[in-house]
């Protein structure tokens, strides 16, 4: 997409979009280079409006996690979990490849695009590389 393509799609237009292309973007403010989660248009930390996209490392460690519970029929359980990215933003996913019960808080983890239905989204992977 064309930079002024992208801008005027909003930032959150250009993350899904960049998902959706196996792309996984976040911000960065140029103004106090803090990086930023969820996509937005003003840094949180200073205000600043001048925010670029880059591609953070993946790596996080997950800092707190649970089980929703559904019958097997309507798809069984799966976690929720809020992971720590080694940039600095917590996002909310889920640890793909484990039993629910099975994900820790603490536990190093890795990023990857799956398909959930139609929509690509981040989710993550037990990984044993240092976040």
């Amino acid at each position: 997409m064309r930079s002024n393509a992208r801008a005027e799609a909003g930032p959150e237009q250009v993350y899904l979009d960049g998902l959706a292309s196996g792309r996984f973007e976040i911000q960065r403010c140029t103004a106090c280079n803090q990086a930023v989660f969820y996509p937005r248009c003003v840094c949180p930390h200073c205000g600043g409006t001048a925010l670029d996209w880059f591609a953070p490392s993946g790596k996080g460690v997950v800092y707190a996690t649970t089980t929703v519970y559904r019958k097997p029929e309507q798809g069984g359980d799966y976690n929720v979990c809020l992971v720590d990215l080694q940039e600095g933003v917590r996002m909310m996913s889920q640890v793909r490849s484990l039993a629910p019960d099975q994900v820790r808080i603490g536990m190093r983890v890795a990023a990857r695009i799956a398909m959930v239905g139609d929509v690509a989204q981040v989710v993550f992977e037990p990984s044993e590389e240092l976040a």
